[in-house]
């Protein structure tokens, strides 16, 4: 099924809003590289997004349908708001204006309702223009993994392939302070980020690839500590986005390390815990993404800022780390999360 002598890999797409289009140049590198084949894709929020509009592009034209597909979702998203008026660039900088920030503040004493009274949602119209929802359900060339949070528990949620709907995907990017809550089969689902940004357990159970690579918008670790209210609560959003994929990761370490004892006897699940390889592409060094307020800058020169910074690092993991899939770890899971 699989022609690269490596091996399929399974991606993990983390969310971030306007900071998936990191993503998009890293999916468009490794696209472009026929070494790389794909079996299962996890996402939420921008990384569903992500992952099902490759899913459709790749259906309707291979690698490079695929690729389109990502650039054209991307760029008439940066088309929807008129977000030139509103920013300011230094250099390969991009950031709010003090007006822009002033509008997201005021907009948080509002519920979605108020702010949005006839629920018009133009990503809404983008999914539905672009994507084949009826084709995918029934033909997706991957396995996908939707996350979305259960309003009602706190429940991850995860949609499949089968499942797939345009209200699946808005569901997975629904931050109630700017969204309505979006139902499904009378149930209210909130940003799959809340319970899994993103979800790795389906890709190590469900796929049959042993090779998982870690595509992740929010840095491991940030340096100082916040001070200001901004700063504060920025990093309490940033920990609650984050909390359950460190807890899940920290999991495959200790589980890996516990099943890998001689004095255990070796079951399934401890073979293939041993035997999970991850990866891991990461933006902790691009001061780009350092600013959580730039989540929401939907803005054309900003996505294809970071597109092309996505690409850049992309490109050097394959130079670098990409001979390692199929033969072992290229990160010390343990030290990164354990």
């Amino acid at each position: 099924m699989f022609d690269s002598k490596s091996g399929p890999i399974n991606l993990a797409l983390q969310g971030g809003g306007a900071h998936g289009a990191f993503t998009w140049g890293v999916l468009d590198a490794l696209l472009a590289d026929p070494r790389v084949q794909f079996e299962g894709i996890s996402g939420s929020s921008a990384g569903a997004m992500n992952a099902v509009v490759l899913a459709d592009g790749w259906l309707k034209g291979g690698r490079e349908g695929a690729r389109k597909a990502l650039a054209d979702f991307w760029n008439e998203l940066g088309r929807q708001m008129p977000w030139g008026l509103l920013t300011r660039r230094k250099g390969d900088v991009i950031t709010m204006a003090p007006a822009s920030r002033l509008l997201a503040s005021w907009a948080g004493y509002f519920s979605p309702s108020q702010l949005n009274p006839f629920d018009l949602n133009p990503l809404r119209d983008l999914l539905n223009r672009q994507i084949d929802f009826e084709q995918l359900r029934t033909r997706c060339p991957f396995k996908l993994f939707i996350g979305t949070t259960q309003v009602s528990t706190g429940k991850l949620r995860l949609f499949r392939e089968h499942e797939l709907t345009v209200d699946v995907l808005l569901a997975s990017a629904c931050l109630p302070k700017i969204h309505r809550t979006v139902e499904i089969d009378g149930e209210g689902y909130w940003d799959g980020g809340y319970s899994a940004n993103p979800a790795v357990f389906p890709l190590a159970y469900d796929c049959t690839a042993r090779d998982i690579l870690l595509v992740l918008l929010n840095p491991l670790k940030r340096e100082g500590i916040p001070h200001t209210v901004e700063e504060i609560e920025s990093r309490i959003v940033e920990l609650a986005f984050s909390a359950n994929f460190m807890r899940e990761m920290r999991m495959f370490a200790h589980a890996a390390e516990f099943s890998g004892s001689a004095l255990r006897p070796k079951g399934r699940l401890e073979r293939r815990l041993q035997e999970l390889r991850f990866h891991m592409i990461d933006a902790s060094q691009l001061d780009t993404l350092l600013r959580t307020d730039t989540k929401l800058l939907a803005h054309g020169p900003f996505f294809d800022l970071l597109q092309e910074q996505g690409h850049t690092c992309a490109d050097a993991w394959l130079a670098k780390e990409y001979h390692a899939v199929g033969r072992r770890s290229s990160i010390d899971v343990k030290q990164l999360f354990g």
